[in-house]
């Protein structure tokens, strides 16, 4: 496998110059492990070796909030801005969210530890191999049985196992979501409306354990990047509130605490016109050959009808093979971007092409996929404004 260009410095095309996750050293995967592996869970590993152990730990992940957009609003996250000395232990370096950085397959993999080919949920939407349909993994639609797409324990039930006291606050709307069932059951849910009560709630179950393992989520960030877009006064807004509420918790932390603030991805904003969209409902070359479109517009699963995949990759490398990482599924595996494994039952729901954006430009379906298309923010690739996110740290 060839080695990953430096995020500061790589080129687009060749395939051996997307920068790959850490998986296995510094990938949302590896943190919830390294962090149970302090607690003496048994079956983790403590991959992530900057951190440092604490008796409770509690993850704030805030949904959209890449380690670049933090960076960039010093005025909007003075709080945050002034952790970011403290990010990944001290070393001042983000998280790599893992591919595609989207949010089904980042919970999966922080949830379960393991990276998506692993964990089997490859993207926003791929196709399910028993029915030949599209399965959207955040919504869960068309329904599939949630343990039978994804079989293995998450961290927090290892950790409830392990006599550790486990719980997630978030809203209550989640409570029995299949992506909660197979990416973060374990434990206890306290659900939870307004993110005050949630970073309040979070504090009291760090103290109810000796040792405990704390999860708390803030989505509204990343849907108002969505929206409006990364910058705007709305997104502004919101990244002001996360700020607060990590202060918020961070000042209520028990003794022999540690609270880490991450994020599932970041966001990247793509221009309204036909040079930064691409309509694959309206481009007949992108269309031939293809039996289903999957993933998001910037990280793409392509299925192709039986006989056809070499002329779809063919094809799509030829039209947009200088502004996306174009590979076929062997290609993509071997390469790493999915893990160094992918379990056999993961293997077809990867697309026959998978392609990931290099440059500021989006696949979009506007017939198929009306409201995505719409989007303002967008995510899933491998360039470091979509993949880098924070792990900062406060201690008690």
């Amino acid at each position: 496998m060839s080695q990953p260009a430096a995020w500061d410095a790589y080129e687009p095309l060749a395939l051996d110059t997307a920068p790959l996750p850490e998986y296995g050293s510094g990938s949302l995967a590896d943190l919830l492990p390294t962090l149970a592996a302090g607690l003496g869970v048994p079956g983790t590993t403590a991959a992530i070796t900057e951190l440092t152990p604490a008796d409770r730990v509690c993850v704030f992940l805030v949904d959209g909030l890449g380690w670049e957009q933090l960076r960039a609003h010093p005025d909007e996250a003075p709080f945050l801005n002034s952790l970011l000395g403290t990010s990944r232990g001290g070393t001042g370096r983000p998280l790599t969210a893992g591919y595609p950085a989207t949010t089904a397959t980042s919970l999966g993999s922080v949830g379960t530890g393991l990276p998506p080919g692993a964990h089997g949920l490859p993207g926003y939407t791929v196709r399910n191999p028993g029915t030949g349909e599209l399965m959207n993994q955040l919504r869960w639609r068309p329904w599939t049985p949630p343990h039978v797409w994804q079989p293995y324990p998450t961290v927090f039930e290892l950790a409830e196992r392990a006599g550790v006291h486990a719980a997630q606050v978030s809203s209550p709307t989640f409570r029995d979501t299949p992506l909660t069932q197979v990416a973060l059951s374990g434990g206890t849910f306290v659900g939870r409306l307004t993110g005050e009560e949630r970073m309040d709630v979070a504090a009291e179950q760090l103290a109810a354990g000796d040792r405990s393992l704390v999860y708390t989520y803030y989505a509204e960030l990343d849907g108002a990047g969505h929206r409006y877009g990364v910058g705007s006064d709305t997104w502004r807004g919101q990244l002001m509130t996360v700020d607060r509420l990590a202060q918020r918790l961070a000042e209520q932390l028990p003794p022999r605490s540690a609270l880490y603030v991450t994020a599932d991805h970041g966001m990247v904003d793509i221009p309204f016109d036909d040079e930064h969209r691409i309509d694959f409902d309206e481009d007949w070359e992108l269309r031939a050959g293809v039996s289903l479109l999957g993933g998001e517009g910037r990280a793409r699963h392509v299925y192709a009808v039986p006989g056809a995949e070499s002329d779809v990759l063919t094809c799509w490398r030829e039209v947009l093979g200088d502004r996306f990482w174009i590979a076929s599924r062997d290609e993509a595996i071997a390469a790493g971007w999915f893990g160094p494994r992918v379990d056999d039952r993961v293997y077809l729901r990867i697309g026959d092409v998978v392609a990931a954006a290099c440059d500021d430009v989006l696949i979009t379906a506007s017939e198929r996929e009306p409201k995505e298309s719409l989007m303002v923010g967008n995510h899933g690739s491998m360039t470091p404004a979509e993949q880098l996110v924070p792990l900062l740290e406060v201690r008690s």
